[in-house]
């Protein structure tokens, strides 16, 4: 149930933090903000449903999660094709998040 979790918290947090890079890099109105922060909530609050005992190892697990949905919204929203270093780093991302998230734990 994580996956799907993280999925969209990364598309909370990309969409939110996109509005304050508009508002101050792109000269888009201040009105921008108002989804933006609406947005970085749910990214926090969606967080909690992910199925980890941690707080931090969640977040760990979430992190390759967010390159990866990163470099799709530079593709998907921003028209910027991703290269292949981008390609192999979020790889790399994804399996040390795999790794972290479906790792065999001990009690």
């Amino acid at each position: 149930m994580s996956i799907p979790i993280f999925f969209a918290a990364a598309l909370c947090e990309i969409a939110g933090c996109f509005t304050f890079w508009a508002w101050l890099r792109l000269e888009k109105s201040a009105l921008w903000l108002i989804p933006g922060i609406g947005l970085l909530i749910l990214f926090g609050w969606l967080l909690t449903f992910a199925e980890s005992s941690d707080a931090g190892r969640a977040y760990a697990a979430y992190g390759g999660i967010y390159i990866g949905a990163s470099l799709a919204w530079l593709w998907l929203v921003e028209g910027v094709r991703p290269d292949r270093w981008d390609v192999v780093g979020a790889t790399i991302c994804v399996i040390g998040a795999s790794i972290i998230l479906f790792g065999p734990r001990t009690a």
